[in-house]
């Protein structure tokens, strides 16, 4: 597509699903998209992966595009500790007033968290654990599925019960050499083996990209399979991934699930 940032509408907020938006933005410098989203309940928040240092300022202008102020962000949800997701922490936590805020990740990943933060703020700190992997705000359940390993020991991933949404994290995600917000493949694309000559002549195709990232970024096929089994079991309407593209299609989120699981070659497997 040759559309403009403005033309597609990348410049604002995108409503991806029921009162989540995608707050992240079309970076024109990188194919290492990082995808930040708010998801609103009644008059509270919370925010997934906020994003790295750099991007807060356009993070935040999305947010507040919304309607949301930052004193109604309740949660800041962090599903590993990487800084393209942690790096801007400490600028939310200071603009975030919300006398209630907390910080929600893992045990594992906390560990590494609180160095991205002054030492009065890490009583904002929780646990997945601590809530019994629920969390409810406003009409919203929020679901938290370990997925270890895949890619930091802490990785975990959230699931909107009511959208049925999955917030993937790394998982699903791509270094994608052309981007856009949703990938909607074609149903040639399940049955193709060549993904260097496309069968309908696409100019480019977004599998390889997915495929490519997951075997450089996970550690082992064994810990992408253990998390692809997981998501087997949830009924899933959208994947929403902190890199790359969005998927919305129910056969394209199967197909890519399968395809996943029986990735070779991942992480240290390759050697």
């Amino acid at each position: 597509m040759n559309k403009t940032e403005d033309q597609k509408g990348y410049d604002r907020p995108v409503e991806a699903a029921e009162n989540i938006y995608w707050v992240g933005f079309d970076d024109k410098k990188s194919n290492f998209h990082c995808n930040p989203y708010l998801l609103i309940a009644g008059s509270e928040a919370v925010l997934i992966d906020g994003g790295s240092r750099p991007d807060f300022a356009v993070v935040m202008m999305k947010i507040l595009q919304t309607g949301i102020s930052p004193e109604q962000i309740t949660t800041l949800i962090y599903q590993h500790s990487d800084p393209d997701l942690c790096g801007s922490m400490p600028n939310m936590i200071d603009i975030c007033k919300n006398p209630k805020l907390t910080v929600l990740s893992e045990n594992y990943s906390n560990m590494f968290i609180t160095y991205y933060i002054e030492r009065e703020q890490k009583s904002l700190l929780r646990s997945i654990d601590d809530y019994g992997f629920e969390f409810a705000f406003g009409d919203r359940v929020l679901q938290f599925f370990k997925t270890p390993y895949a890619h930091s020991a802490g990785s975990f991933v959230t699931y909107d019960k009511k959208t049925k949404t999955l917030f993937s994290s790394d998982l699903f995600g791509s270094l994608s050499r052309q981007w856009d917000l949703y990938i909607e493949l074609e149903d040639d694309c399940y049955r193709c083996n060549d993904y260097e000559h496309c069968m309908i002549h696409k100019d480019y195709c977004p599998i390889p990209d997915t495929l490519e990232f997951h075997k450089q970024v996970m550690p082992s096929e064994k810990a992408l399979r253990y998390a692809m089994d997981v998501f087997r079991k949830l009924a899933i309407e959208m994947i929403a991934p902190q890199h790359g593209s969005i998927f919305k299609k129910k056969k394209d989120i199967a197909f890519i699930i399968e395809k996943l699981a029986g990735l070779k070659g991942v992480g240290i497997d390759a050697f």
